[in-house]
């Protein structure tokens, strides 16, 4: 369908490493995706080579019909698809404000104002401090900014490069509510998560990636009804199934 998002074929390469070769993944509106594999599977590459980060080699990344390898990144944004890399990256030196105002910037001022209201109405803990540095923030609070910025741009797709690295449970049981309502309002996600438990938890879909390639594909059910799965796509790097 025409709404859907449509990768055929993605062929990344880092350096002169191929390090996604021919992958294909469909992802749905209002539905979460998960991405699940060992440390340097090519998840984060894949994430990077949809957002147009990482140029492919091959392959099309489509929405709504339109093909959107050779875009650069804020093109791509402004179609539709987010990403929300690793690292909750955020302009440190600009304030909670600046940050969600710059991530706004393909929008009408009156958009803009609005998607930024909106964004803070999914995260209310960073109303209190926008007028605050980002770089003072505490590393949660970064991440729920970068999840934010996303959200300003008014994405139909939302790409989440590992949200809960690194951060308190609390903090991450927050970042899971916030992106389960996130789906529920529409968008579709496509969710990496160090933590198998929690990603299966927020998913309805699952593709495993084992050195670059998609291995499997299907519902979490099923994925939760034959664990060995899991443990052989992590069986060269870490791996967390907590029940």
């Amino acid at each position: 369908m025409s709404d859907h998002l449509v990768v055929e074929g993605l062929r990344i390469a880092r350096g002169e490493r191929v390090v996604v070769r021919d992958v294909g993944l469909e992802l749905h509106p209002g539905r979460v995706t998960a991405l699940l594999g060992a440390n340097g599977a090519g998840k984060s590459s894949f994430v990077l080579g949809v957002a147009g980060v990482l140029p492919p080699l091959a392959g099309s990344v489509r929405l709504g019909g339109v093909d959107l390898v050779g875009k650069p990144p804020h093109k791509i944004r402004a179609a539709g698809i987010a990403a929300v890399p690793e690292g909750h990256r955020v302009l440190t030196d600009l304030t909670v404000r600046d940050n969600l105002e710059a991530a706004g910037s393909m929008l009408s001022r009156a958009d803009a104002a609005a998607s930024v209201d909106d964004a803070l109405g999914v995260f209310p803990e960073l109303s209190e401090r926008v007028n605050q540095r980002a770089g003072t923030l505490s590393g949660g609070q970064q991440q729920m900014l970068a999840l934010a910025q996303a959200l300003v741009s008014r994405p139909t797709y939302l790409l989440a490069d590992e949200l809960s690295l690194g951060l308190a449970p609390v903090v991450v049981t927050r970042l899971v509510e916030a992106v389960r309502a996130i789906a529920a309002a529409g968008t579709g996600v496509l969710l990496i998560e160090q933590f198998t438990t929690i990603a299966l938890e927020l998913a309805t879909d699952a593709s495993l990636m084992e050195r670059g390639e998609i291995t499997w594909s299907g519902s979490t059910a099923e994925l939760r009804d034959n664990p060995e799965l899991v443990h052989q796509a992590y069986l060269a790097g870490d791996f967390h199934l907590d029940r």
